[in-house]
C-alpha cells in the first residue's frame, strides 16, 4: 500500500466518524468530543482524516454504540476490494 493509498483510507476513516456521529443526532463535532471525553480540537482533526491513535479510535467507537467490526464494515470497501486482488 502506497502513501497516497493510506491518505484516503485515512480520508474515509474521517468521513465515517462523521457521518455516524451524524446518525448519532450530534450536528456538531465539538459537542460529541465533549460529552465523550475526547479532545474537541484533535477529534475535529480526526474527522478530516488525521492520524488517530488506537486506542482514541476504540474510544470514539465505543461512543459511537459499535463494535470495530461493524464500524469497518461500512466505507472501507474499496480497500477490501483491492486486498482482495492480491
Amino acid at each position: 500500500m502506497n502513501e497516497d493509498d493510506v491518505n484516503k483510507q485515512m480520508q474515509n476513516l474521517g468521513n465515517r466518524l462523521r457521518e455516524l456521529r451524524k446518525e448519532k443526532g450530534y450536528s456538531n463535532y465539538e459537542l460529541f468530543a465533549y460529552e465523550n471525553g475526547i479532545s474537541r480540537s484533535q477529534y475535529g482533526k480526526y474527522e478530516k482524516g488525521s492520524d488517530i491513535r488506537f486506542t482514541t479510535l476504540i474510544k470514539v467507537v465505543d461512543a459511537l454504540g459499535l463494535s470495530l467490526k461493524d464500524f469497518f464494515a461500512e466505507g472501507f470497501e474499496e480497500f477490501h476490494d483491492k486486498e482482495q486482488e492480491k
